[in-house]
């Protein structure tokens, strides 16, 4: 009797321990997370952190940096996500301005860049890492058309190129919107205002992708296409013939940044978060895909990736790009929408 009595003891603390273990495993917190990452970086990133915080479980809801924005904007009063990790500088500025963003500053975020980072303290957002504006130019394509390879931005307005460019829609897109912003910039107003002008009549379509139009090129679609320089590197690094061009008078960029919303359901989580986004591991996740990281000392670095990159960043005010975003983009649909693809 008394050995069945321990037995049944035995058991049930078995039995108790097993609910017990399912309880915490069962209670990961969802953590959803907002991005504009591209979709080959989900699972690694995703894999990475859950690996170093296994009881908070990421939710993906992903999309382009100008749709992101404008369901951030649109729940302000209902908030469905947690974090952003992710999603252009200039789109966070925006944030930030309405109240949507919950300032934190990541344990370790005296490894940041000052430049890859808000100016205030706390923090609103923290950056990841750098993309840029760049020329995707298929060589065999051209050579079948007769085509020169195009050397700088002012290049791509000869008539020789036209309907033979595609780009991404700075109205969806935070790769169109940091060509679009780097080249006011850079030239200024006017003179930005008139380049796009005679870019125009050269563009084929505009593409709801940052890295679409790099793919379309590299697929011999289009034998040139304004882009982001890693989706260009990775076509090649898959064989595609395609180069990837940084024009000399230099290029618009961007940073992916991470930030917590305002009023999300899962505060704690979405500061762990935070803080694993500036450590040394997630750095080397984002060198894979960009080798120009917030925190320096990547170990990683994309093969065929320009050494010079870096010096071809172009004037950035991320605090006048975000500040003028809206004009910028309502001026851009009104002159050259008619181009734009259905979405």
């Amino acid at each position: 009797m008394k050995m069945r009595l321990m037995a049944t003891v035995a058991a049930a603390l078995v039995l108790a321990g097993g609910w017990a273990s399912f309880g915490i495993a069962g209670a990961a917190t969802r953590l959803t997370v907002y991005t504009a990452l591209e979709t080959e970086q989900l699972a690694p990133y995703k894999k990475a952190f859950e690996a170093d915080n296994p009881d908070i479980e990421i939710r993906w809801v992903r999309d382009s940096n100008g749709v992101i924005t404008a369901k951030l904007l649109a729940e302000r009063n209902n908030p469905q996500a947690d974090a952003i990790w992710g999603v252009a500088a200039s789109s966070l500025l925006l944030l930030e301005k309405q109240g949507l963003l919950d300032p934190y500053a990541p344990k370790d975020v005296g490894a940041v860049k000052a430049a890859f980072r808000d100016t205030a303290t706390p923090p609103a957002w923290v950056g990841m890492d750098a993309w840029m504006a760049a020329i995707c130019f298929n060589s065999e394509e051209a050579k079948k058309k007769g085509l020169p390879k195009p050397k700088s931005w002012a290049d791509l307005t000869s008539a020789i190129y036209k309907d033979q460019i595609v780009m991404p829609s700075p109205a969806s897109s935070g790769t169109g919107f940091l060509a679009v912003s780097g080249w006011l910039q850079m030239m200024g107003d006017g003179p930005g205002w008139a380049f796009m002008d005679k870019l125009d009549a050269n563009m084929a379509a505009y593409i709801h992708s940052g890295s679409k139009p790099c793919k379309m090129v590299a697929a011999g679609e289009y034998p040139v296409g304004i882009s982001m320089e890693y989706a260009g590197v990775q076509q090649q690094n898959e064989g595609a013939p395609i180069e990837v061009i940084l024009p000399p008078e230099g290029t618009g960029w961007e940073i992916e940044a991470t930030a917590i919303v305002k009023g999300g359901h899962n505060e704690e989580a979405a500061r762990r978060l935070a803080d694993w986004a500036v450590s040394a591991k997630a750095r080397d996740q984002y060198a894979r895909f960009y080798p120009i990281t917030a925190v320096p000392g990547a170990k990683t670095q994309l093969a065929n990736y320009p050494a010079d990159a870096e010096s071809h960043l172009g004037r950035n005010d991320f605090a006048w790009a975000a500040a003028n975003r809206d004009a910028i983009l309502a001026k851009w649909t009104a002159r050259y929408q008619g181009k734009a693809e259905d979405h």
